[in-house]
């Protein structure tokens, strides 16, 4: 929801010419009759890959056996429901028969299939169910040797520039298995869950790829090379629609990181819901501020995550940290806010990073330090976290 390189074969036909002999031979009514040449060809030659390039012979090996390995546990998720039907991926958890793939995959369902590569099919069941993050947890009643749970890596290892693989069932085509690389870490964007005013609450430690991803391939794997789920394939940004109008991969899609499904599916499972830590703070649309706009604010520092406002009575308000109240030349940016720059002595270079920390790593009721510049000044704040609404 890519293939990176295409080498072509190189086959070599070699082709034998033998010397035109023209002889003659009676035939049966006595005329001399022609014996016509004769090519002789040999057999095809096919250069193997590892004598053109032994490592790539090697990633190829590698490729295989991780698809191999790893495709049992990916299944495909058909949905019927009162707007429709429609289609995702899914992956095998654990033994017990959960399965986990995205919240909008099974959004509304009143009807779920999950089918396996072997051809298996089955009915599931929605168990729980996490619009903060994207996520939901299917049950299926299955036999053991069609539930092949995938390991679960680490996403704070993940590198920028690593390989990885997303295996799913893009536009329902089964088990497809693409290429790509990460492209980005400790992305925001909006949940799925709405905010008392109209707006939606932030989730974030959202891992970007250029790996294909197309619709059918929400709620499938993202991997690395060892076979280790580091994301959860969940949407894809586009500006292109196939004449079907369905959105057209354009290189950017989004994952949710699998350190954020470590921490949430446990308690998915056993609770039935997830609390997510609170802040009540509002930052500009993308969480960061253009060179032009920190002048306008007066801000020193080109890094940091602007408060444009503090929600009264939420946890930051409490601690004491302060949003924007003075206006400015630029419509709609109030001067006077904070500007985060570190929590718990890790540094804030955009929102993204804050809103990862404190997801991955921080639940309701918890304590953090955090860091301001106000009025060129650096001052701490111990804030205790809430539960969102």
């Amino acid at each position: 929801m890519l293939n990176k390189k295409l080498f072509p074969a190189v086959i070599v036909l070699t082709l034998s010419m033998v010397a035109c002999q023209f002889s003659s031979r009676l035939t049966e009514n006595g005329r001399a009759g022609l014996v016509l040449p004769t090519l002789s060809a040999a057999s095809p030659s096919v250069i193997p890959v590892s004598a053109v390039n032994p490592n790539l012979s090697a990633d190829q090996d590698l490729l295989v056996r991780l698809y191999d390995t790893v495709s049992p546990g990916v299944v495909l998720i058909q949905q019927v429901g009162e707007t429709g039907s429609g289609l995702g991926s899914g992956f095998v958890y654990n033994t017990d028969g959960y399965v986990v793939t995205n919240f909008h995959v099974v959004e509304g369902a009143t009807d779920l299939e999950v089918d396996f590569p072997s051809g298996y099919k089955t009915r599931g069941t929605i168990k729980a169910t996490d619009l903060d993050s994207d996520l939901a947890v299917i049950k299926v009643n299955a036999p053991v040797d069609q539930l092949r749970p995938l390991a679960l890596g680490d996403s704070d290892t993940v590198k920028v520039g690593q390989t990885v693989v997303a295996i799913g069932n893009p536009f329902g085509l089964n088990n497809t298995m693409t290429m790509g690389i990460i492209s980005a870490k400790g992305r925001t964007m909006d949940s799925l869950r709405q905010t008392d005013d109209g707006g939606f609450y932030s989730t974030g430690d959202i891992l970007q790829t250029d790996a294909s991803i197309n619709p059918g391939n929400s709620g499938g794997p993202l991997l690395n090379l060892n076979g280790e789920v580091i994301g959860l394939n969940r949407s894809i940004r586009t500006t292109s629609t196939s004449s079907e109008g369905e959105p057209v991969n354009s290189g950017i899609g989004f994952a949710v990181s699998v350190n954020i499904i470590r921490r949430v599916v446990p308690v998915l499972i056993q609770n039935g819901s997830y609390d997510y830590p609170y802040l009540g703070i509002s930052t500009p649309p993308g969480g960061d501020l253009s060179l032009l706009e920190r002048e306008e604010l007066g801000l020193t520092t080109t890094s940091g995550a602007y408060l444009m406002e503090v929600l009264s009575g939420s946890p930051a308000d409490k601690a004491g940290l302060i949003g924007g109240n003075k206006t400015t030349g630029i419509r709609g940016l109030n001067s006077g806010g904070d500007l985060i720059i570190a929590v718990d002595g890790r540094p804030v270079k955009v929102f993204g990073d804050l809103m990862s920390y404190i997801i991955t790593n921080k639940s309701p009721g918890d304590s953090i330090i955090i860091r301001v510049m106000r009025d060129n000044q650096e001052k701490e704040f111990a804030l205790t976290l809430g539960k969102r609404p």
